[in-house]
């Protein structure tokens, strides 16, 4: 217990309701006990903060979120094998989550691009597992060293997109070690993100919300992990057994429906409280790391976070092959660009991380 005098003065009704959101980007509040409403969003490369001001037609605001720096997608920025250059990127994100008052970010994704279909790959770093943890982990540390959260995404074994809400991903442990964890294992022990957001599906027939081997035994007892574990958006299959092997905190709210369901528990025996305690506890412990941040406000030089997303793509580039010496391009050349790409260029990825960009100069 991190803060055992914080837990101890809450009642049951409030201890059930703190491991689910209030809402959902935000965390529960207890301004008696020093716990303000905090703030998590995403997104993997660049914060995506749903525009309050403006009505979503989604309920969740993708495609009107607050303007900001859109860098390259993992995808690309993997390719630039430079910690240095990652770090930079995450100081650049905490700095934007900080000017809107965002405690943690949720990301980077990490998970192996095992097929080239998947929905996700852009947000994944790399399909080899110590690049892959290299890159998160310096990302992870940049953005905690501006005193904002981060959550290292999806755990674990996320590596199609396709039916990932009931998909049993069978996997021996050699196997899982060895591809499917190294790079979060990587990222826990270099970097200690604050949070880790685990996946929809099921591992060898667990779902992972549920799954104590993979959260409780590995994450926590093999690998140190200090910080909170949440949900995907939707995640949560069975509540109980959830607190009871690992997850803290259920994103988004459950509209109270858990939380009945949890005070029963403890009434009727079937979960200790003192589990409910150590979930409660991570929250708080998350809220407490959070207030510093919140404290003042923020601002960031949008130009140089632009020239930094240029520089960035630009090591990010990898050349292939130069055959007859074509680069590079001589002043003056003719350049036929082809291809649907060449149409609209894909610079970023979609769903919860398509960023309203912020532009380096102001517009017409």
């Amino acid at each position: 217990m991190k803060h055992p005098e914080i837990v101890k003065k809450m009642s049951l009704e409030q201890k059930a309701a703190f491991v689910s959101g209030y809402d959902y980007w935000h965390l529960e509040e207890a301004p008696e006990l020093g716990l303000p409403k905090i703030m998590i969003t995403d997104g993997p490369h660049g914060l995506r903060k749903q525009n309050t001001e403006k009505k979503a037609s989604d309920g969740i605001g993708l495609g009107n979120s607050v303007p900001a720096t859109c860098f390259p997608p993992a995808a690309t920025s993997s390719c630039s094998w430079d910690e240095d250059l990652l770090k930079q990127e995450g100081e650049a994100l905490g700095e934007e989550c900080l000017k809107e008052q965002v405690s943690t970010i949720l990301g980077p994704g990490t998970n192996i691009k095992r097929s080239p279909v998947c929905g996700r790959n852009f947000e994944y770093f790399s399909e080899d597992p110590y690049l892959a943890g290299k890159c998160s982990a310096n990302l992870v540390n940049g953005v905690q060293s501006k005193g904002v959260g981060t959550s290292l995404k999806h755990f674990a074994c996320n590596s199609q997109e396709a039916f990932r809400m009931v998909i049993n991903e069978v996997i021996d442990e050699r196997a899982m070690r060895e591809l499917y964890l190294t790079a979060f294992e990587i990222c826990v022990k270099e970097a200690q993100p604050w949070t880790i957001m685990n996946s929809y599906n099921r591992i060898n027939g667990v779902y992972a919300s549920q799954n104590e081997w993979l959260q409780e035994k590995v994450l926590r007892d093999e690998w140190g992990f200090e910080g909170l574990i949440v949900t995907d958006w939707g995640a949560s299959v069975d509540r109980i057994p959830g607190l009871k092997n690992g997850t803290d905190l259920e994103m988004p709210s459950s509209g109270g429906l858990n939380t009945k369901r949890i005070i029963e528990a403890v009434k009727n025996g079937t979960l200790d409280e003192s589990v409910l305690d150590k979930r409660v506890d991570n929250v708080v412990d998350l809220i407490v790391k959070s207030k510093p941040a919140l404290e003042k406000k923020h601002t960031f030089d949008v130009e140089a976070h632009h020239k930094l997303a240029q520089k960035v793509a630009e090591g990010s580039m990898v050349l292939l092959k130069n055959d007859g010496a074509v680069l590079p391009l001589k002043k003056g050349q003719k350049v036929a660009v082809i291809g649907e790409m060449a149409k609209a260029p894909r610079f970023q990825g979609a769903g919860s991380s398509c960023l309203l960009y912020t532009s380096p100069r102001p517009r017409d």
